[in-house]
């Protein structure tokens, strides 16, 4: 990839703007200005709107025909749907995890968890959002299965917009000391344990949505993206 701001590749836009929609500083329903994004970014829009395609294609960004793209904004039934489909897969992640985590995965937790805490205890409320889905990324890729891992990166995006609509303004996607005591039960090998803290934290999260809020935020792109 060129280092010349105005060659910035597709693969980077997409990801500074699934970084800014996860971490919650653009909320769902933010309207994606192309030529706001333009400016930001120091390119053409052709590459804005395959940078949005390819944004879409991961039910980050919504397509709406003659009006333009805006982040996504899931529905009460689509943000229940999610959390049903957590509850599923991720007591089955933290077993796999139990079974085949090794002492090297088993540090990468503890130096995960020794970040999130910080985030948390400084008040770095974006980074501590971005780290505690990434918790949940990580237990997936510990847990050794690849499409269990995709399926887990698509629902901790999700519930990032799900909690940006219905969590409220000081809501974020995890308490850092329950992933402590999944951990905690992983290392004192107990697996069905830490299945059964990982459903109590799930519903926890879910319990602390109200289903009927909606969210109007507007952002300035420009000043979002430019310099960084």
């Amino acid at each position: 990839m060129s280092t010349n701001a105005d060659e910035i590749a597709e693969e980077e836009i997409v990801e500074r703007i699934f970084e800014a929609v996860v971490e919650q500083r653009l909320p769902p329903g933010t309207k994606l200005s192309e030529s706001a994004l333009c400016e930001a970014f120091g390119v053409g829009r052709m590459r804005i709107r395959r940078s949005l395609l390819l944004l879409a294609s991961r039910e980050v960004v919504e397509l709406r025909a003659n009006r333009g793209a805006y982040v996504a904004s899931p529905t009460a039934d689509q943000a229940r749907e999610v959390f049903e489909a957590r509850l599923a897969l991720e007591p089955t992640i933290a077993r796999l995890a139990f079974e085949r985590a090794t002492p090297a995965d088993f540090e990468a937790l503890a130096q995960h968890l020794r970040q999130e805490h910080d985030a948390n205890l400084q008040g770095r409320r974006h980074e501590a959002i971005r780290l505690s889905g990434q918790f949940h990324t990580l237990l997936a890729q510990i847990a050794g299965n690849a499409v269990l891992l995709r399926m887990m990166k698509d629902l901790v995006t999700r519930t990032s917009l799900i909690i940006g609509i219905f969590g409220g303004p000081a809501a974020a996607n995890c308490r850092d000391d329950d992933h402590q005591q999944i951990v905690d039960a992983l290392l004192a090998n107990d697996g069905q344990s830490a299945v059964d803290l990982m459903t109590a934290h799930l519903r926890h999260i879910a319990s602390h949505l109200d289903l009927e809020a909606k969210s109007s935020n507007s952002v300035d792109l420009v000043s979002l993206f430019a310099g960084q």
